[in-house]
């Protein structure tokens, strides 16, 4: 699943920290879910381009799409999308990855005092082999396909390209910008992908202002 992708490549693989901050990966998996229900047919926009809708109710068998489909009550512009669609998929990202044995939970006190979590990577192969793949199109190695492009179009859109992978910053934002506005994907889903990519940039700055 993308989202469950995204949160390993923001899973220190050493530590089981965080890389980014968790309110960036908050939206940034509520974008990763949206585009998987995208380009599975369940969800489009509306003839007009602005909102997103449920366009197929048919049952998921995964069970974070199908939460996730079921929020989407109503048309929505992205960025509202995206709102909607982060409520507890957190916790459900984490569960998913845990049940198939990718990571798992620990928790531990920051300064000995506040509760917080980490989450080891229990699958090393896996995650790297999958940092492997997203960080040779990150450094320009190979072209993007639809897997690696969403990925990186979702971490560009809430600045973390540079706080995932190791390399120059301003290269590495470059390229991801080139990225978000490639052809790796066919149009009505790089439509999708696009429009997404901003409903995320806004739900990042409205939770950071506290909007």
């Amino acid at each position: 699943m993308l989202a469950g992708d995204l949160m390993v490549l923001c899973i220190d693989g050493k530590t089981g920290r965080l890389r980014t901050n968790s309110t960036a990966i908050e939206n940034a998996l509520a974008g990763a879910v949206l585009v998987e229900l995208v380009e599975s047919g369940r969800v489009a926009f509306e003839p007009n381009g602005k909102k997103l809708a449920v366009a197929d109710p048919t049952p998921l068998n995964d069970p974070v799409l199908h939460e996730a489909l079921g929020r989407l009550t109503k048309p929505l512009r992205p960025q509202s999308a995206v709102e909607r669609v982060r409520k507890r998929l957190w916790d459900n990202v984490i569960r998913q990855l845990q049940d198939h044995a990718v990571i798992r939970v620990e928790r531990r006190r920051v300064l000995g005092i506040f509760p917080a979590r980490s989450y080891p990577v229990v699958d090393e192969a896996g995650a790297e082999k999958l940092r492997k793949a997203v960080g040779e199109v990150v450094h320009g190695y190979r072209g993007a396909d639809a897997r690696t492009g969403s990925l990186i179009t979702l971490l560009y859109a809430v600045n973390a390209v540079h706080k995932v992978f190791e390399g120059d910053k301003r290269e590495m934002k470059k390229r991801a910008k080139e990225i978000a506005r490639g052809n790796w994907a066919g149009d009505a889903v790089r439509r999708a992908v696009e429009a997404i990519q901003a409903g995320v940039t806004a739900a990042a700055s409205a939770a950071a202002s506290g909007e």
